[in-house]
């Protein structure tokens, strides 16, 4: 069977919560689950780095995050699992796609753009202040992520497809410049279909915004954060709009067609903000109890996640030592003998 390779990355600087479930975590262990894919997926903690200076609240999101990914169900006998920091290649042939690759492509990434366009609205002489080499050329560190496993498919949103299409430029000039396919040019995939949850003020679940709900919170916190979610004045027996709730949007994100369908109907029959909120917070905490309570051992048990880690980047080291030693070679930094 030809396996499909799938690469996606997660940054280590926060605490997962709802929104991150149902947009990318759960089709992503899905996806690592199937036959025909062969899934890598990494803590992109290098790339942590640029935004976070905050050690202890870098190491504890990496923790989290990998409790989080092994706490809901992870094939790690399917799927390549590791840390970025972890694969000292990455690093490496960061640098060596960064000298093929124009600055002129680096000066039109989004992050890049949008940092100048800040400093301008502020008033700022210097448009690059504030602006670190890692923040300006991370889209050379995201395509070493992403080359380095010769990635067919990097699901993504919409704003990362710029990324795709500078990694498979870097890769294309490699591949021009010393006459061989050594890198596959990737695909950006993305899934208009994917669930984008509100948070509590029923803006994006964001930690910008700081209206997310953590994804493993402990009972009594998660009663209270669904308590706070925004909902409007209409009293019990008036008739409520379930497209508009974001109340109604998480439910349905975790519960099936049936008790969707039921859910709508109660709406429509005038079902009480209080009473809604107690059903959601039940169905959550119902369907999130069990991995809940396999991520709070997990957290106990840092030791096993290491292992775990560790024997992911034996498999991927096993594919990106060689590919780097032909890269080196063509570059003209092989051994003499």
């Amino acid at each position: 069977m030809t396996k499909t390779r799938v690469l996606t990355g997660i940054t280590t600087t926060g605490t997962p919560h709802l929104g991150n479930y149902v947009g990318a975590i759960k089709p992503a262990i899905e996806a690592s689950q199937r036959p025909d894919v062969d899934s890598f997926y990494f803590l992109a903690d290098l790339h942590a780095l640029i935004k976070c200076q905050d050690p202890k609240r870098v190491q504890q999101s990496r923790l989290e995050i990998a409790a989080t990914w092994l706490a809901l169900g992870l094939d790690t006998d399917n799927a390549v699992f590791y840390r970025q920091s972890d694969i000292p290649e990455i690093p490496e042939l960061t640098w060596m796609l960064s000298c093929v690759c124009a600055k002129g492509l680096m000066n039109r990434a989004h992050a890049y753009k949008a940092a100048m366009a800040e400093n301008e609205e502020l008033g700022h002489q210097d448009m690059d202040k504030g602006v670190s080499m890692g923040l300006f050329g991370y889209p050379v560190l995201m395509a070493a992520d992403i080359l380095m496993f010769n990635a067919n498919k990097v699901p993504v949103g919409r704003d990362q497809i710029q990324h795709i299409e500078m990694a498979r430029d870097m890769g294309g000039r490699f591949n021009h410049l010393y006459k061989g396919q050594y890198f596959t040019l990737p695909e950006a995939v993305v899934d208009d279909k994917m669930e984008v949850l509100n948070g509590l003020d029923g803006r994006k679940m964001s930690k910008s915004y700081n209206n997310t709900i953590p994804l493993f919170v402990s009972e009594k916190k998660l009663q209270k954060l669904v308590r706070k979610i925004k909902t409007n004045s209409l009293e019990p027996g008036e008739p409520k709009d379930p497209d508009s709730c974001t109340l109604f949007q998480i439910f349905s994100a975790f519960a099936s067609a049936e008790e969707t369908a039921t859910m709508r109907a109660d709406y429509e029959n005038g079902i009480g903000w209080g009473e809604a909120k107690d059903r959601v917070f039940e169905y959550l905490n119902a369907h999130l109890s069990e991995p809940r309570e396999r991520y709070n051992a997990l957290l106990e048990d840092p030791g096993h996640i290491e292992n775990v880690l560790k024997q992911g980047a034996e498999k991927a080291r096993a594919e990106a030592q060689p590919l780097m030693e032909r890269v080196r070679e063509v570059a003209g930094l092989g051994r003499f003998v």
